[in-house]
C-alpha cells in the first residue's frame, strides 16, 4: 500500500512539474509567440497545479508542493486586473459618468455556418446596439444582415480570402462627413469614424487568426498600419482568440495606443461542450479596447444565439471637451460592402 501511495504521489509530482512548466512558458510570451501559446490557459493550468499541490503537501514532496502551490496563485493574481469583478466594470481612473450619454455596442462572432441566424437579429433587435461589430461574416451572413439594413444603414463588411471569417461594422448613427470606412487588405479588420452626437469616434472590428502556431503574430504584423492610424478617440472589438493577459493582445493594444477593457468573462469553448462550461471554463477571448475620449463604463456577456461565442454588450460614453466636434449638419451615408463577401 505504502508503494502505491508513493508511486501515486511521484506521478501527481511530475503532473505538477509539468503543469509548472507550461505556467512559466506563458509569462515569456514576448520572447516567442510559442510560449504565448500556453498563457491562453494560465487559470486553468494554476486551478489544476492547485488541486494536485494541496494533496501533495501531506506527502514527503511537501516542499516542493508548497513552491507549486506559490507559484499556481502567483499566476492567478496576475490574470485578475482583466477578469470581471462583481460589479459593473469601470474604466481605471475615469470619473463616474454625469450627464454624458450613454451609448451601446455590441460585439458577436457570428460563426460563419450558425444554423440560427433569426436569433441574432433578434437579439440586435432587442438590444438595439448604436454600433455593432461582427466575426465569421460569411456570404451567409452578408444575405442575413440586409433583413436590418434599414435599421442598421451605415455600414461595412470586409471579406476574408477564404470567405468564411469576414469582418463587418454596422452602425446605427452615420459616419463622419469627409471620412470614409476601411477594409484592411486581408479582412481582418473593418474601421470607420462613426458620428455620436457630434463627436467623431474611430469604431474598428477585427478578428485575429489563431496564436502559434497559427498565424496571429505575423497577422498582428501585418495589422500594424490599421492599428496605429486609430484615431485619438477610439473604440475597437472583436474575436482576438487571445485572452487579455496575453503578449498577443498587449501588443495590439500597444501598436493602437489602446488600453484593454476588464474583460466580461469567458466567452469561447468548443461548440460540442455545454453552454454553462463556457461561461465559467471557457476563455475570455472577445476583447473590447478604447483610448482618448471613451468611458467603458460596463460590459456584459448576453444569452446564447446559436454561436460557439457569447455576445458582449459594452456601455461607454464619451467626454466632449477631448474631442474635436463633427458638423452635426453633415453627415455622410455610407454603405460599403466588399463585392466578394456575397460568394
Amino acid at each position: 500500500m505504502a508503494r502505491v501511495r508513493n508511486m501515486m504521489a511521484s506521478m501527481a509530482f511530475l503532473a505538477m512539474l509539468g503543469l509548472s512548466a507550461a505556467l512559466v512558458a506563458g509569462f515569456l510570451g514576448t520572447l516567442h509567440p510559442a510560449f504565448d501559446s500556453f498563457s491562453h490557459f494560465r487559470i486553468h493550468f494554476a486551478v489544476l497545479m492547485a488541486l494536485i499541490a494541496l494533496p501533495l503537501l501531506a506527502t514527503s514532496f511537501r516542499l516542493q508542493a508548497g513552491v507549486g502551490l506559490l507559484l499556481a496563485v502567483a499566476a492567478f493574481a496576475s490574470t485578475l486586473s482583466t477578469l470581471p469583478r462583481l460589479w459593473p466594470v469601470q474604466a481605471a481612473g475615469d470619473a463616474e459618468p454625469g450627464n454624458e450619454t450613454v451609448y451601446r455596442l455590441l460585439q458577436m462572432n457570428l460563426r460563419f455556418n450558425n444554423p440560427t441566424p433569426k436569433k441574432v437579429l433578434s437579439l440586435i433587435g432587442r438590444t438595439n446596439p448604436d454600433v455593432i461589430t461582427l466575426d465569421e461574416v460569411s456570404a451567409m451572413w452578408a444575405t442575413e444582415l440586409g433583413y436590418i439594413a434599414s435599421a442598421y444603414p451605415y455600414r461595412i463588411l470586409c471579406a476574408y480570402p477564404n470567405g468564411v471569417f469576414g469582418v463587418a461594422l454596422l452602425s446605427r448613427r452615420p459616419f463622419a462627413v469627409g471620412t470614409k470606412p476601411y477594409c484592411e487588405p486581408r479582412g481582418a479588420m473593418a474601421t470607420a469614424t462613426v458620428d455620436f452626437g457630434g463627436i467623431g469616434v474611430d469604431v474598428a472590428a477585427i478578428h485575429l487568426s489563431w496564436p502559434w502556431p497559427k498565424e496571429q503574430y505575423w497577422q498582428i504584423g501585418e495589422l500594424t498600419k490599421t492599428l496605429t492610424s486609430l484615431g485619438e478617440t477610439a473604440i475597437m472589438a472583436g474575436d482576438c482568440n487571445a485572452v487579455p493577459w496575453s503578449a498577443a493582445v498587449r501588443r495590439v493594444a500597444s501598436l493602437g495606443g489602446l488600453t484593454v477593457m476588464p474583460s466580461a468573462g469567458p466567452s469561447w469553448i468548443h461548440r460540442t461542450l455545454p453552454d454553462f462550461l463556457r461561461r465559467y471554463a471557457g476563455l475570455p477571448i472577445d476583447q473590447v479596447f478604447s483610448k482618448g475620449g471613451v468611458t467603458i463604463l460596463s460590459s456584459t456577456r448576453l444569452e446564447d444565439t446559436g454561436s460557439d461565442h457569447l455576445p458582449v454588450m459594452v456601455e461607454f460614453s464619451l467626454k466632449r471637451d477631448e474631442n474635436k466636434p463633427v458638423d452635426e449638419d453633415t453627415t455622410a451615408t455610407v454603405s460599403l460592402i466588399q463585392p466578394d463577401m456575397r460568394g
